[in-house]
């Protein structure tokens, strides 16, 4: 059943001439299971800036993939970027964010409400959905982050 539309579909309206680009990944081994997120943070001419990972503990792939995009919003907004467009190549998140799909896990309702309020500090934001093979970089870092699995919550920026 579709959910109402999004709060945010007036931000994805053309970008600016300066934002972030964050390609989004999370997975967990088993699910749940050993759980971790990657974010690889570009420019908008696609200069590397940042990767950020973390290790999650016990959790779900749709958790991760939550945490990897709040990762992403709160690394632009520290940094005082206000223009973030998200990669991400789990389509469940992408359409929940849009609007389009309702949130219907009560863990998840919560991580969506705080991906939202961060959404909504910024000037402009777009998400958009991209195949696996697309977001290699992300998934080597999420998957790096549950091999550290004995390092619970250890949050890597690069």
């Amino acid at each position: 059943m579709p959910a109402s539309p999004s709060l945010f579909s007036h931000r994805e309206s053309v970008a600016p001439q300066h934002y972030l680009i964050a390609y989004t990944d999370g997975g967990a081994r088993g699910n749940p299971g050993p759980a971790g997120y990657g974010v690889v943070i570009q420019d908008e001419a696609g200069k590397k800036i940042a990767e950020l990972s973390e290790y999650l503990g016990q959790q779900t792939n749709n958790f991760a993939e939550y945490q990897g995009l709040i990762a992403a919003l709160e690394y632009a907004l520290e940094q005082g970027h206000k223009a973030l467009k998200v990669i991400s190549d789990s389509e469940l998140l992408v359409r929940q964010i849009k609007g389009i799909y309702k949130v219907k896990n009560p863990t998840l309702r919560d991580l969506h409400a705080r991906a939202k309020q961060l959404i909504a500090q910024l000037d402009w934001f777009s998400i958009g959905h991209a195949l696996r093979e697309h977001n290699r970089d992300a998934d080597r870092l999420a998957n790096e982050a549950m091999d550290k699995g004995t390092s619970r919550g250890a949050r890597t920026v690069r």
